[in-house]
């Protein structure tokens, strides 16, 4: 397998993952010139990561990668036991980051993509902070009496971290989620985040 990751952005997460499963891969930081080449866009058209190449297999989509690793080495149990049960509250947390968390950070990062008018770029990153708010509090409150956000270490786990490494970037408050901050430092010190950060140049 082999990894096309941008340092720091959604696809550190299957990172991450591939770290959990202790398994050979490959990885490849992604430049924006790179973006741009036609080899990468014959991966992916939309000039976009994370692409996860496994033989003559491309896949994109963050949510279809972290699922596809997940089952790709169940010995990890990054979907649970193997129940459907535990397998729909992996799924359920992860389409929670990436269809609430992670959009409402498209509009502070990529507000002028929506609008010219940066009265309405400013107003579209300030609803969108008050959003995440909101979302982190539901996350928060999802981790009392939990280590992790699905109840087990999931695939959702390293996709949560990152919205709160972007979250601290941005440097939104979320000094009164003590659930948060106490995942947060558990995350920093997990021996496959640090390796993926390592590998990518983020520390």
């Amino acid at each position: 397998m082999k990894l096309y990751t941008k340092p720091g952005a959604c696809s550190t997460a299957d990172h991450i993952a591939l770290c959990w499963c202790d398994v050979q891969f490959e990885t490849q930081n992604v430049t924006p010139e790179l973006l741009k080449d036609p080899k990468f866009l014959e991966l992916n058209p939309m000039g976009q990561i994370p692409v996860l190449v496994d033989g003559d297999f491309v896949l994109t989509q963050n949510v279809a990668i972290l699922t596809y690793i997940a089952e790709s080495f169940p010995k990890a149990k990054l979907l649970g036991d193997g129940s459907l049960q535990h397998k729909a509250e992996a799924l359920r947390w992860l389409s929670f980051v990436n269809a609430d968390v992670h959009p409402a950070f498209s509009l502070i990062f990529g507000g002028k993509k929506y609008s010219s008018d940066p009265v309405i770029v400013e107003a579209l990153a300030k609803g969108a902070a008050e959003r995440l708010h909101k979302l982190f509090a539901q996350a928060n409150d999802q981790l009392n009496d939990k280590e992790w956000i699905a109840g087990f270490r999931s695939v959702a786990d390293p996709y949560l971290f990152m919205t709160l490494t972007w979250a601290k970037r941005i440097g939104l408050d979320l000094s009164g989620f003590a659930n948060l901050q106490k995942y947060f430092t558990k995350m920093e010190q997990d021996p496959g985040v640090k390796a993926a950060f390592k590998a990518e140049g983020l520390i």
